[in-house]
């Protein structure tokens, strides 16, 4: 017998050799129907794999992320066993789970293509796999022998993937007539999935390398019940109307160009004061909570960042380096504003007192993303961090942690993210060449963040091996109106860079000490965030963020004067306000200004001419009442207070 423990810490004796569906089925027959995999010691295994030990166990449906995750990998297998029916002599490269289902790279036969009208037959005959109930068988392999399974069957691709391989760690999945090299988890049969879609086809480069043979990338995702797949569908064409590339050239925010060149994106008015409007919003939070800002070039020399470690850890993936007249000179594009403000604390002196100094800014860094990654403002090549970094004593790192928390908090709830978690991101103890720094200063961090989540209630999972390489971090995730999830706000605890940069502070004990560094960033970065609010919103931004707070809409041109004197009344109050004088029905110009999601609409006509007044529409509500000009704007400034309510 065995001890199984459960995540409610019950302990249950269960024969050696049972399985997560053994011990789901001692549960109830309905969740051994519907375990799709099982976490034995916080790994994730096949639902039928044997447990030969004691062990701590979790039982996973497709409700949660671990379910989904071995369900859309299971089903990618399913599409590729589908395609090698269909297309004879393709080959594979890999085929993940991803957030929102899965997909598989592919190397098709000459002179073969894979379009849209394709998918249908596709989706038909994974369904017709599915339906033979075919398990998921898993295989051990030695290294020569997986190495002579695909050299017997001429694909290159996979042959290339089991030479990056231990010898020892090699497994296969076999379903039916299909084999694939893979570490699982699968599901226990192929009949679990019961309705599949093909997404899209797009092309990506073998390994991600430019250079390299542009392989076929099929886009599915699959669910256990019909009704699932219908819902998500829907919620599908909800998103592409949310698309914020699409309301962000609607609403004139944001534009790029070829000329410029990808990944860069340019601010139209609009979108620029949206965004200074946020970057206000923080900077006033910061000021609360004592930080002082500074601004920081935009290149280094390389030894800058060669002594922070980001060159070792990025510096291939990155812009190279721009060489100057002076021989062996050579700048970076600033990939990190960290190193930039250990510089400004190292300008001076420090002393115990003096701690912890914070310094913030909106700083712009660049990464080079390759092409296929390229997407909106959610994946740029040069893009603003909200970067602040506070450099404290141990003694007060766990307090200025909860501090940067509660920032977190109230920005979450001023932008009306109600449904987030968080994320504990430490190192993989067993992979030390990852990371820089000591195993004290990890174990440190560590403790600090765990005991700082904990103290604020926070609901968080832990993530082995999801650390920064110079140390722990806190993320948090936020579900948005169409329930996907973001990353959005990182906080990081760092005992590395101070001494790689040599930072230091006079201690009550007259010698010197190192200071503690926190990273934090609760936008993240400035286009990122955009493109989640637009897609949160819709483009219904709060009142005090929306680039326009009404429209003025005379009924006919003879009360144009009118609605001018009530502009310069209204803009004079800081109303931010706009007036359509086309020569359109007043029906025409509700409804286009409705389309650009403007809050109010006022409708000014005779009878408002004689009353001095203005008639108001808002946005979705319809009529709202009569207002004097007066009384508007103090409508107004009551809504924007109740919008920012002031950090406590």
């Amino acid at each position: 017998m065995i001890e199984i423990t459960f995540p409610d810490k019950q302990v249950k004796e269960f024969p050696e050799g049972v399985s997560g569906i053994d011990i789901a089925r001692s549960i109830s027959n309905q969740l051994a129907k519907e375990i799709v995999a099982t976490s034995v010691n916080e790994e994730l295994w096949d639902a039928n794999r044997p447990i030969n030990q004691n062990a701590r166990i979790k039982l996973h449906t497709f409700d949660n992320d671990e379910g989904k995750h071995a369900f859309w990998h299971s089903s990618a297998h399913l599409m590729a066993q589908a395609i090698e029916h269909l297309y004879p002599g393709v080959k594979l490269w890999v085929g993940p789970a991803i957030e929102n289902g899965f997909y598989y790279d592919i190397d098709l036969p000459e002179g073969q293509v894979i379009s849209d009208n394709d998918f249908k037959k596709i989706e038909d005959k994974m369904l017709e796999l599915a339906r033979l109930k075919n398990d998921y068988v898993r295989k051990e392999m030695s290294k020569d022998e997986a190495l002579a399974y695909y050299n017997n069957k001429g694909d290159e691709y996979k042959v290339d993937l089991i030479g990056g391989l231990e010898d020892g760690t090699i497994t296969f999945y076999s379903q039916g007539d299909f084999t694939d090299l893979c570490r699982g988890p699968h599901l226990p049969n192929t009949g679990l999935i019961k309705a599949v879609k093909v997404l899209s086809v797009a092309g990506a480069y073998w390994k991600g390398d430019e250079t390299q043979k542009q392989l076929t990338r099929l886009y599915g995702i699959s669910f256990p019940k019909q009704k699932f797949l219908e819902e998500y569908l829907v919620l599908l064409e909800e998103a592409k109307k949310r698309d914020h590339r699409k309301i962000g050239k609607e609403l004139e925010l944001f534009t790029f160009s070829q000329k410029v060149g990808m990944g860069l994106p340019l601010w139209l008015p609009k979108g620029a004061q949206l965004r200074e409007r946020l970057e206000n919003f923080l900077k006033k939070v910061q000021k609360k909570y004592g930080y002082e800002p500074v601004i920081t070039p935009h290149i280094g020399l390389k030894e800058l960042y060669v002594t922070s470690g980001h060159y070792a850890k990025y510096g291939k993936d990155s812009f190279q380096p721009i060489n100057t007249p002076a021989e062996g000179e050579e700048f970076l594009l600033k990939p990190m504003n960290c190193p930039h403000h250990c510089e400004i604390y190292r300008s001076k002196p420090h002393s115990y007192r003096d701690l912890p100094v914070r310094y913030a800014e909106f700083g712009t860094v660049y990464r080079y993303e390759q092409h296929g990654e390229l997407h909106g403002l959610t994946r740029v090549r040069g893009f603003t961090q909200d970067d602040a970094h506070i450099f404290c004593r141990p003694d007060q790192l766990k307090e200025e942690f909860i501090k940067v928390i509660d920032i977190v908090l109230y920005i979450f709830k001023t932008l009306d993210f109600k449904d987030f978690t968080t994320q504990v991101s430490l190192r993989d103890k067993e992979n030390p060449d990852k990371y820089i720094g000591s195993d004290e200063n990890w174990e440190k961090a560590e403790q600090a963040i765990l005991e700082a989540v904990k103290e604020k209630g926070l609901d968080y999972l832990i993530e082995t091996g999801e650390a920064a390489f110079y140390g722990p971090k806190l993320d948090f995730m936020v579900k948005d109106a169409l329930g996907r999830k973001w990353q959005l706000g990182t906080i990081q605890v760092d005992y590395n860079l101070p001494e790689r940069f040599e930072l230091e502070y006079m201690g009550t004990d007259g010698q010197k000490h190192r200071p503690v560094m926190i990273h934090r960033a609760p936008f993240g970065s400035m286009e990122r965030f955009v493109a989640v609010l637009i897609e949160h919103t819709a483009g219904k931004f709060p009142l005090w963020l929306t680039p326009e707070q009404a429209v003025l809409i005379p009924v006919s041109e003879k009360y144009n004067d009118y609605a001018k004197n009530v502009l310069d009344i209204l803009n004079n109050s800081d109303i931010r306000t706009l007036i359509d004088e086309r020569n359109e029905k007043v029906g025409r110009k509700i409804r286009d200004n409705e389309l650009m999601r403007i809050p109010y609409l006022l409708i000014v006509g005779e009878k408002e001419v004689e009353s001095q007044t203005i008639s108001v529409r808002k946005q979705g509500e319809g009529d709202v009442g009569t207002f004097s000009a007066s009384e508007f704007i103090e409508f107004i400034n009551k809504e924007v207070e109740s919008q920012l309510d002031e950090i406590k």
